[in-house]
């Protein structure tokens, strides 16, 4: 495959991407068990500087509050962070669904990367999120939103969240837990370093496993390798590898309405598995040209395999009985994925106009492939292989060749006030190839995207920010190319606003910020089964303020809070569909309807207490009432293409956690989530997707 040659170019050339002060930190001996830091991307920053110089709100989530909260997936952590909201629909998280700022949980308007890679198997072939990184293997989270998100594109529009992954420690650390449904997992680190310390090498190694909430159970394994070394006194080389595999035992589909009633908590599809595993390789480079200049390089190369076996229902008897009544037969919904990316970025510090300021230039090259494959394997059993006695119902290649082009000039227009205008460009070819009839579409689009950000310190302690920028994300090819042919369709594109401030003293943090997305062209998956989703249509409007504040009360008491108010997630305009049975547009969202999957309040507030060595973490999460489709049915019930619909209550729920350091070396924790054992709506798709019971976790970490 052409994306192997241009690997080995990439290498053979080498030179981009991470903070100069990452690598500074990272080619002088630590103090405290970490000698380096390799190189990887961060997208705002390890610093109160590094924050203070987006245009944009910021939320981090640092490794300390990690340990403290101990959650169970990265969705979990990610409660921490205003305008975000979690639809959870298995407690692993096996499967992400992010909505941020109105944006619906469904979709993928959002950019997540890890160390600076896109996770998501496809950004321009098939963005699902197949794959979420494990929570074992993160150090810390950073989010950045407004206009310096358009750094990272494309599907920046509700911002960009990028996991940090851990970096190698000298030693040797072993943690352990057991819990509810009969879970057990374990995580080893070790890592060694040069005397010299100018090279380490580390390594991740997790493995759990679960009978899973209502018996959804799963097994999980995850590897992560880092390596790096410094070359000379101004370059530093950083290379990781990861290995990934799961099988879960979930589906689409949940309970039926009255089985929710009667507390139902059995596996409504007991015998539907999805079944993944990836692997990925990443080199980033650092090179320090002058005091006034640096350039960094990122090469990423990742396969990734998501097969997903489902018996087939009888419809009719499924809705006769108020339970799924399954056949005998079982198909694969399979899907296979690779991607090559190489990105470079040039900084340089300048005084252009008389202003200093700092200018970064970035291009970037992304291959991606997907292999998309219905197996009609009748009467098999699931892992069954390709060659499958059903045949194949879909047999198709989808390919996406994308280019981009970035720059921006940070102008430092006073002492007090910055400002950032910048541009990225993107260029993107699709093609689909049939291999059941050796039919072939292709389709190409370019976007630009301007945006300009400021910064202004009224105080010390006090920073008004905002900012303006076009952002979008494409269509995939899915949707681009449905039905072999060109669909001519725009990408999904929005005008974004902003305004916040932020500051702190010694005892209190806050940032609060209003927000608008004005979509002119957005697409919105739900459970639906109208044609809208491949035709240009729809504007939506999305505004509120999200507001975050931390608080030292004394005493050992802290308290963390965050609170979203989405005001607006709504249509523009009546959008229309065209439906084969009645020959006719029928109405699929009516003007002013609200966005599915966007509640009008999400908080979260968390009181910590520490005394000694002794933490411990009282949180209560609070998700307000959301549709679930576009029409805004009231009532749950299923619809003729055997998706539910209707609106779905507030969802309460508090988890209690705590740590204790017996030692420098041994720590042990718990928790408790939901502590209440509240019962609650998830979601809604082929079914009810219940909310997770009470359950207890308990473990340690050791330190050699």
């Amino acid at each position: 495959m052409h994306q192997k040659k241009l690997l080995a170019l990439a290498i053979a050339c080498m030179p981009v991407m991470v903070s100069a002060d990452t690598v500074e930190q990272g080619q002088a001996a630590q103090t405290q068990r970490q000698a380096v830091l390799l190189p990887q991307i961060d997208v705002v920053g390890r610093s109160e500087e590094d924050v203070s110089r987006q245009p944009g709100a910021v939320s981090l989530v640092t490794r300390e509050e990690m340990d403290l909260v101990q959650p169970r997936s990265t969705e979990d952590a990610l409660r921490r962070v205003p305008g975000v909201y979690i639809k959870r629909e298995e407690e692993s998280a096996i499967v992400a669904n992010i909505g941020i700022r109105g944006l619906s949980s469904n979709d993928y308007k959002t950019l997540v990367l890890e160390d600076g890679v896109p996770i998501a198997p496809g950004l321009f072939v098939g963005n699902g999120r197949y794959y979420n990184p494990r929570i074992q293997r993160i150090n810390d989270i950073e989010v950045l939103k407004g206009a310096a998100s358009l750094r990272y594109g494309p599907s920046t529009i509700g911002g960009v969240i990028n996991y940090r992954t851990k970096q190698p420690e000298d030693g040797l650390a072993v943690e352990a837990s057991a819990g509810s449904w009969n879970t057990f997992g374990a995580t080893v680190e070790i890592g060694g370093s040069a005397p010299s310390g100018d090279g380490i090498f580390g390594a991740v190694l997790s493995r759990v496993e679960s009978d899973g909430f209502m018996d959804k159970g799963y097994e999980m394994t995850d590897a992560m390798i880092k390596a790096g070394t410094a070359i000379g006194d101004t370059q530093w080389l950083g290379i990781k590898f990861s290995r990934h595999e799961n099988d879960a035992n979930i589906s689409y589909r949940g309970l039926f309405l009255g089985e929710y009633k009667d507390g139902a908590t059995n596996n409504p599809a007991p015998d539907d598995y999805y079944l993944t595993d990836r692997t990925s390789f990443d080199i980033n480079h650092f090179w320090e040209i002058s005091a006034d200049a640096s350039l960094k390089t990122l090469v990423y190369w990742s396969q990734m395999n998501r097969d997903y076996w489902r018996y087939r229902v009888n419809a009719a008897d499924s809705a006769a009985e108020g339970s799924w009544v399954y056949t005998d037969n079982v198909d694969g919904n399979n899907r296979a994925f690779e991607r090559f990316g190489v990105e470079t970025r040039l900084t340089v510090t300048n005084n252009l106009f008389g202003m200093p300021g700092e200018a970064e230039v970035g291009l970037r090259y992304m291959n991606e492939e997907m292999h998309d494959r219905t197996v009609l394997a009748v009467r098999s059993a699931p892992r069954t292989p390709n060659a499958a006695r059903g045949g194949f119902g879909r047999d198709r290649i989808d390919t996406a060749d994308s280019y981009a082009l970035f720059a921006q000039n940070r102008f430092g227009v006073t002492e007090r006030l910055a400002v950032t205008p910048g541009v990225r460009v993107e260029y993107y070819e699709q093609s689909r190839e049939n291999l059941q009839n050796t039919t072939s579409v292709s389709t190409s689009n370019t976007e630009v995207m301007p945006g300009v950000g400021a910064t202004f310190d009224l105080l010390p302690t006090l920073q008004f920010f905002g900012g303006v920028y076009r952002a979008f994300a494409p269509a995939l090819n899915g949707d681009a190319l449905d039905g072999m042919q060109d669909q001519d369709l725009d990408a999904e594109r929005s005008v974004n606003v902003e305004v916040g401030v932020r500051g702190r003293n010694d005892r209190l943090t806050y940032e609060a910020t209003a927000f608008r997305m004005d979509f002119r062209n957005q697409v919105i998956p739900a459970n639906s089964n109208t044609n809208f989703q491949t035709t240009n249509a729809g504007k939506t409007m999305h505004q509120g303020i999200e507001a975050a504040a931390g608080l030292d009360l004394g005493a050992g008491f802290s308290l963390v809070s965050n609170v979203t108010w989405i005001a607006d997630a709504e249509f523009v305009g009546d959008r229309f569909a065209w439906d084969d049975d009645l020959s006719q547009d029928v109405l699929t969202a009516p003007d002013g309807n609200r966005v599915p999957f966007t509640p009008e309040w999400i908080a979260n507030v968390s009181l910590g207490y520490e005394v000694g060595n002794l933490k411990t973490l009282l949180s209560a999460n609070y998700t307000g009432s959301q549709f679930t489709d576009e029409m805004n049915t009231l009532n749950i019930q299923e619809n003729t293409s055997g998706f539910f619909t209707g609106k779905i209550g507030p969802q309460r729920t508090m988890d209690l956690s705590t740590r204790y350091a017996i030692s420098g070396n041994l720590e042990l924790f718990g928790a408790i989530k939901n502590l209440t054992d509240e019962r609650y709506i998830a979601s809604l798709r082929q079914g009810i997707y219940v909310g997770p019971e009470r359950s207890y976790e308990a473990g340690f970490r050791y330190q050699f």
